[in-house]
C-alpha cells in the first residue's frame, strides 16, 4: 500500500509502492529549481536528460528547470510540442522517436515530461518505447495533470476516432508537483482539472467530497493552502488505487474512469479540441450519475449534490449539441468494454462506485439526452 505522507522541508512526500517499481510523489510550492537534486536522488547513473514541454510554458516555467539540470552536471536536449489534445498523434510520437535518436538517447538518459497531460502522456509513451524503455520523470503543470495523469503509469496516444487506445503502462521514477506552476493557468484550463478533483469524492472518498462542498471558493480562488491539500488528497487517492491495481488486472483500478466513458465519446465526436478533457468528463459524470438515478441506483438527491458541486466551481455540466446515437456509437470503443458488451462504471453513493455491465442503448441515449 501506500505510505503515510511526511513533510520534509517544503515538501509533502508521498510514495507509491509498486514492488520493484516504487516511486516518490513529491508536492511543494516554488521548488522546481532545485528539481535537479530529487532526480538525481531517484536516478543517480543519469547523464543526460530530455525535456519535452509543452510549447506554451517554453518560456516560462521551462528555463529554471533547465538551469537547474545543466548545474548539476547533466547534457540536456529540449523539444517542444504544440499545445493541445490534437498532440496526442501518431505524427507527434514518430517527430519524438527521431528527435531521441538524434539526442543519442541510450539507458541512462532520462525523459523529462513538463507540461499537462497530453505531453506526459505523449512523452511517456515515447520513453516507454524507445529502446524498449527508458527513464521517465513527470512534472505536470496543470491541475489534471497534478491530480490524475502524471501518477499511475498510464502513457499513450490518440487514434482519430477512439482516446487513449494505443499506449503503455509505463511508470515515472518521479513525480514532481510544483503547485505555484498554477498560478498562471489560464482559467478554463484549471476549472477544467476541478473535474477529476471530484472525480475522487465521488469514487472513493466521500469524507473528501464533502471537504471540498465546503471549501469549492478556495479552489475556485486557487487558495495556496486549499490547493495544496485537494492536490495530496488526489494524489494519494490514486495512488492508493494504482498500488492495489497497477495494470488495471483486477478492476479496482477501473474506477478512475468513472464519468471517463462518456466523455471521451463526447471528446471523439466534437472533435478533439472542442471540449478540454476536464470539462468532458464533468458532463460524462453527469451523464453517468443521470443513468445511474434512472436505474435506481442512487436517488436524485446524489445527482443533485454531484451537480452543485460541479457548478459551483464552475463546470459544465450540458452539451446542447451531443447526439444520443453518435456517442452511444462512439462508447462502442471504450477500452473497457468486453466481448462487444459495454461496460460502465456508476455510482451506488457518494463514496462508492460499481461495474455495470449490458446497460441497454435506450437506457444510454436517455441519460445522454437528460444532459443537453
Amino acid at each position: 500500500m501506500v505510505t503515510k505522507p511526511t513533510a520534509t522541508a517544503t515538501l509533502d512526500r508521498l510514495c507509491v509502492e509498486l514492488e520493484a517499481a516504487s516511486y516518490p510523489i513529491l508536492i511543494g510550492s516554488d521548488w522546481l529549481p532545485s528539481v535537479a537534486e530529487e532526480i538525481r536522488a531517484v536516478g543517480a547513473d543519469a547523464s543526460h536528460v530530455m525535456l519535452v514541454c509543452d510549447a506554451a510554458i517554453r518560456e516560462t516555467l521551462l528555463p529554471p528547470i533547465a538551469q537547474s539540470l545543466h548545474a548539476a552536471g547533466l547534457r540536456v536536449d529540449q523539444c517542444e510540442v504544440p499545445s493541445g489534445e490534437p498532440s496526442k498523434s501518431v505524427e507527434q510520437l514518430s517527430r519524438l522517436w527521431q528527435w531521441m535518436l538524434e539526442c543519442r538517447a541510450d539507458r541512462r538518459s532520462v525523459v523529462i515530461a513538463v507540461g499537462g497531460g497530453v505531453v506526459g502522456d505523449l512523452a511517456g509513451f515515447a520513453a516507454a518505447s524507445y529502446q524498449r524503455g527508458i527513464r521517465l520523470v513527470q512534472i505536470p503543470t496543470t491541475l489534471l495533470a497534478q491530480v490524475d495523469s502524471s501518477v499511475g503509469g498510464k502513457t499513450g496516444i490518440n487514434l482519430p476516432a477512439a482516446k487513449n487506445m494505443v499506449g503503455a503502462f509505463w511508470q515515472p521514477m518521479l513525480v514532481a508537483i510544483d503547485t505555484r506552476t498554477l498560478e498562471t493557468l489560464p482559467s478554463r484550463e484549471y476549472t477544467s482539472g476541478l473535474a477529476e478533483v471530484i472525480k475522487y469524492g465521488v469514487i472513493d472518498r466521500p469524507d473528501f467530497f464533502a471537504w471540498l462542498e465546503a471549501n469549492a471558493g478556495g479552489l475556485v480562488a486557487r487558495d495556496a493552502g486549499v490547493l495544496r491539500e485537494t492536490i495530496r488528497q488526489c494524489c494519494q487517492a490514486k495512488a492508493d488505487v494504482v498500488a492495489d491495481d497497477q495494470r488495471e488486472t483486477s478492476g479496482r483500478r477501473a474506477i478512475l474512469n468513472y464519468g471517463h466513458t462518456f466523455a471521451h465519446a463526447i471528446e471523439a465526436t466534437a472533435g478533439y479540441g472542442k471540449w478540454l478533457h476536464g470539462e468532458a468528463v464533468a458532463i460524462g459524470m453527469q451523464m453517468a450519475m443521470t443513468l445511474a438515478v434512472q436505474r435506481g441506483m442512487v436517488p436524485a438527491e446524489t445527482l443533485e449534490r454531484q451537480q452543485r458541486l460541479l457548478e459551483a466551481v464552475g463546470l459544465p455540466i450540458r452539451w446542447s449539441e451531443a447526439d444520443p446515437a453518435a456517442l452511444f456509437a462512439a462508447m462502442q470503443s471504450d477500452k473497457k468494454n468486453e466481448h462487444g458488451r459495454l461496460k460502465l462504471i456508476l455510482p451506488t453513493r457518494i463514496g462508492e462506485v460499481r461495474f455495470l455491465e449490458g446497460v441497454g442503448e435506450q437506457e444510454i441515449e436517455a441519460a445522454i439526452e437528460a444532459c443537453r
